[in-house]
């Protein structure tokens, strides 16, 4: 079967897939990373591949920007195409100080300025987690490289350019790692669903100082993530 957003079949996707946003950075993932690999899913140009690496099945599937996008791919991902576990590998603005930029965030729980957890009429505010056991090994597998990283809540926003100036900076009081778009909505999926979910994030910018990192030194900062996370997608359970 195949969704309107989706024209992957049952089987084609495995039960572990890693999420960028960009489905360019998904094409280079799998060529550069998966043996045996095949595209899966061009529809929208949100670009979905499965291979093999270091002899587990493994897919990537770009999910867009956005909470909205996000939504969709994940919840499909999980709910017509029986996948176990998400990690979202993407960059993140940090808002804390603690982090430098290349350093690597997280996401133990979430806040957020979107209304998307309102879809589920609690009679009051849900926060969001990531799977406990996901988040153990990935600090186990991040310790054990030396990555520089902290592990916290991160703020999943709406918002790219907003009118109030210091919108992102008033999250500081409060510990938040960084701040990022796409988590919320996969997180809420998995827990809505049963399933598995963790952000990992490279700082690729110091909104609070006017900083960035420079073009060449992002391809090379998000590799120490994403080789992370792909360790972590073998030994995982799923």
């Amino acid at each position: 079967m195949s969704t309107p957003h989706n024209e992957g079949k049952k089987g084609d996707i495995a039960k572990i897939v890693l999420m960028p946003g960009d489905p360019l950075r998904a094409k280079l993932i799998a060529e550069t990373y998966l043996e045996d690999v095949h595209c899966y899913n061009t529809v929208r140009n949100m670009l979905g591949y499965t291979g093999t690496y270091k002899n587990k099945q493994i897919s990537v599937q770009s999910s867009g920007m956005g909470i909205p996008s996000m939504a969709i791919y994940s919840w499909e991902l999980y709910k017509d195409y029986d996948v176990d576990t998400i990690i979202r590998v993407g960059s993140a603005g940090a808002i804390s100080d603690s982090l430098s930029m290349g350093d690597v965030a997280a996401g133990m729980g979430l806040c957020t300025d979107s209304a998307f957890v309102s879809q589920y009429n609690l009679p009051g505010t849900f926060v969001p987690c990531a799977d406990f056991g996901l988040l153990k090994q990935a600090e186990e597998i991040l310790e054990s490289r030396e990555i520089p990283h902290k592990i916290g809540t991160i703020l999943s926003s709406d918002l790219f350019y907003t009118d109030e100036k210091d919108a992102v900076a008033k999250w500081k009081k409060m510990n938040v790692l960084c701040v990022e778009m796409e988590s919320l909505s996969l997180y809420c999926n998995a827990v809505r669903l049963g399933k598995k979910a963790l952000t990992l994030l490279t700082i690729s910018d110091l909104p609070l100082k006017g900083e960035a990192m420079p073009a060449d030194e992002r391809r090379t900062g998000f590799t120490v993530m994403l080789e992370a996370a792909l360790q972590l997608a073998v030994e995982a359970d799923a």
